[in-house]
C-alpha cells in the first residue's frame, strides 16, 4: 500500500487548501514545503484585501495564510515536512516521490499528487534589458521580501518596470516607507493590474503610471545610476528619438508571473501554451491520471480566494473513488484563456466552475456555451478586462462525442 492518500508539493494557499480538503474527508495526506515556514508568498503579503470572498472581510495576506495554517496543524491526518527538496517523481502504479532534507535522502510513495508550485516572477533579463548587471534591479517579489520580510529598504529613488499587481502594491509600500518612485512604465497600452490596484497604490499617492512606454538601458557599474526610459509602439519596437535618461539608485521589475511546471513536464503532462501550467478538467485532474494542478501552479490567479476553491476542487476529488476518465475537449474563442480545458464525462456534476480572461477589453459582453451548436447558457457581463479573471458556473449535460463550444462576443448594441 501507499505511504499516503495524497502528497502534496507545496506548501503556500493552494497547497494548504489541497491537503485540507483531502484530510477533512478522511484521506492521509503529506505536505512537502521548501521553505522553513508555511504561507507561500503569503509570508510576505502584509496588504489587506485577501479572503473577501471566501471570508467576508479584508485580510492581510498573512492573516489568510493563518486560517488555513492552525487548520493543518489541528489536523491529524496531515503530515508535514518543512525545507524538504522534491528531487525526483517516478509513476508506476503509484506516484514514488524522491526528496531531500536535513533528514537525508527520503522515499514516499502515494496513490495521488497534487501540485500546487505556484508560480514565478519573470525577470530583467527576459524582457532583453540591456546594460551591466549592477546591484538594485529586482523583482517587485524581492522587493516585497526585502521590506516587509527583512526589515529593509532597498531603494531611495526607483523606477518601476511593469503595471504587474505586485509592482503596484510595491510602488505604494516603498512611498509609505519613505522611498521616491518616479514612476511605473507600462510597456503596453493599457494597465496590466487590476483596477483598484491602480486606483489605490498609484493615484492615492500621486504615482505616475506612463503606458506604452519601457525601459531600454540600465546604467551603472556597483549600483544602478539611472535607466533609459523609451516609447514604444504596439509591436513593442522602441521609436527613435522618444529616450529619456532617468536618475534612481533602483530599477524594479513586476513584468508578468510563470507557473513553476518543472515538475509537471518531468511527467510529461500536457501543458497549456496560453496559461502556461496544465491542461485540466473539472477535477483539476492533469492528463496524467492521479495528477492535479491547483493554484498559481495551473494559472495565475489575481485573488487568493479562487487559488484556494480550485485546490479545494482537487483535494476533494481525490478522495472520491476513481473512474476511467472519459474526456471531452472544450472549444472557445475571445478568450485569452479558459480553464478547465476538458471535461470528464464520467465525473461531471450538475454545474461545472470555468475561470477565463478575455483576449481584449470589452465594454460589454456576452459569454455563450454551446453544445453542438445548440447555446445552452449565456451570460452578459459589462467591462471586462484581460488583468482580471473571471468565474463562472455553467450548467452542462453532456454525451460522448458533443461538441462543446464556449464564446465570448462584444455584447454592445448598435
Amino acid at each position: 500500500m501507499s505511504d499516503y492518500k495524497a502528497i502534496v508539493i507545496g506548501g503556500g494557499p493552494a497547497g494548504l487548501a489541497a491537503a485540507l480538503a483531502a484530510a477533512n474527508e478522511g484521506a492521509k495526506v503529506l505536505m512537502i514545503e521548501r521553505e522553513a515556514r508555511l504561507g507561500g508568498i503569503l509570508k510576505q503579503c502584509v496588504h489587506d484585501g485577501f479572503g473577501v470572498i471566501r471570508f467576508g472581510e479584508k485580510l492581510s495576506g498573512c492573516e489568510y495564510a493563518q486560517r488555513f495554517i492552525n487548520g493543518v496543524k489541528q489536523n491529524a491526518n496531515i503530515e508535514v515536512r518543512l525545507q524538504t527538496f522534491v528531487i525526483q517523481i517516478e509513476k508506476t502504479e503509484e506516484f514514488r516521490i524522491t526528496a531531500t532534507s536535513a533528514r537525508g535522502i527520503e522515499v514516499f510513495t502515494a496513490e495521488n499528487l497534487v501540485l500546487a508550485n505556484g508560480c514565478r516572477e519573470r525577470t530583467a533579463r527576459q524582457v532583453n534589458i540591456h546594460g551591466t548587471r549592477p546591484a538594485g534591479v529586482m523583482t517587485a517579489g524581492v522587493a516585497q521580501n526585502y521590506v516587509n520580510l527583512q526589515g529593509a529598504l532597498p531603494t531611495k529613488r526607483c523606477v518601476i518596470l511593469g503595471s504587474g499587481d505586485i509592482g503596484l502594491i510595491m510602488a505604494r509600500r516603498l512611498t509609505l516607507e519613505g522611498a521616491q518612485v518616479v514612476g511605473v512604465y507600462e510597456a503596453k497600452s493599457t494597465p496590466s493590474g487590476l483596477t483598484r490596484n491602480i486606483s489605490q497604490c498609484l493615484t492615492d499617492f500621486n504615482i505616475p503610471l506612463h503606458l506604452s512606454k519601457t525601459v531600454k538601458r540600465v546604467f551603472g557599474n556597483n549600483r544602478v545610476e539611472a535607466v533609459e526610459i523609451c516609447d514604444v509602439n504596439d509591436k513593442m519596437e522602441y521609436i527613435d528619438g522618444t529616450e529619456e535618461i532617468i536618475a534612481c539608485d533602483a530599477l524594479i521589475i513586476s513584468v508578468g508571473l510563470i507557473p513553476e511546471n518543472e515538475l509537471a513536464e518531468s511527467l510529461h503532462i500536457q501543458i497549456d501554451p496560453r496559461t502556461k501550467g496544465p491542461l485540466v478538467d473539472q477535477n483539476m485532474m492533469t492528463s496524467l491520471d492521479g495528477v492535479y494542478s491547483v493554484g498559481n501552479a495551473l494559472h495565475v490567479h489575481d485573488l487568493v480566494d479562487y487559488v484556494s476553491e480550485t485546490a479545494e476542487i482537487a483535494g476533494k476529488a481525490l478522495t472520491q473513488p476513481k473512474k476511467q476518465r472519459e474526456w471531452t475537449d472544450i472549444q472557445h474563442n475571445g478568450f485569452l484563456y479558459l480553464v478547465p480545458q476538458k471535461l470528464d464525462l464520467a465525473a461531471l456534476a450538475d454545474k461545472t466552475v470555468f475561470y477565463f480572461r478575455t483576449a481584449i477589453p470589452l465594454a460589454s459582453a456576452i459569454l455563450k456555451a454551446s453544445v453542438d451548436g445548440e447555446v445552452v447558457f449565456t451570460k452578459k457581463y459589462a467591462h471586462l478586462k484581460p488583468p482580471e479573471m473571471e468565474k463562472v458556473e455553467v450548467p452542462l449535460q453532456l454525451q460522448q462525442g458533443q461538441k462543446v463550444v464556449f464564446s465570448l462576443e462584444d455584447g454592445e448594441v448598435r
